[in-house]
């Protein structure tokens, strides 16, 4: 059971990111979940829909719908899979690296004007070593 202070840090957390997390898909221009799949292709490399389903913790018959969302907009491509002729791998497409290239750059240009404008230099310090302890706590 978590201490007192531990539970008051944990809401307080959540909130803010929540409301970080918010105030920042106000850039987006892609969906958050299609968003989602691009950024795990091009982290992961080409991927099954089923892989993608699994890596997105969402059920296969979603993955296939967003797959094809992004399929008709040519961000990304199928071909077929390399030792498994029953599967086919989907990839970023040129047009989908743009994308996700010009997703992420509204994102953290926004986030970092803030950073600049909001945040004291050693406040900015604290901010940078805070990111690997919410790391941490992302991977547990």
């Amino acid at each position: 059971m978590p201490t007192s202070e531990a539970a008051a840090i944990a809401a307080e957390l959540r909130i803010a990111m929540g409301r970080l997390i918010r105030r920042v898909k106000d850039e987006d221009r892609i969906p958050l979940g299609q968003a989602a799949v691009l950024g795990a292709l091009d982290r992961n490399g080409p991927m099954t829909t089923s892989d993608l389903a699994a890596d997105q913790r969402v059920r296969p018959q979603s993955m296939a719908r967003a797959v094809g969302l992004l399929m008709e907009q040519d961000l990304i491509t199928r071909r077929p899979h390399p030792t498994d002729g029953r599967k086919s791998l989907v990839e970023l497409s040129d047009a989908g690296r743009t994308a996700l290239e010009a997703e992420r750059g509204r994102r953290a240009g926004w986030l970092a004007q803030a950073i600049e404008a909001e945040l004291t230099e050693e406040e900015r310090a604290l901010l940078a070593r805070s990111t690997a302890l919410l790391e941490r706590l992302a991977a547990r």
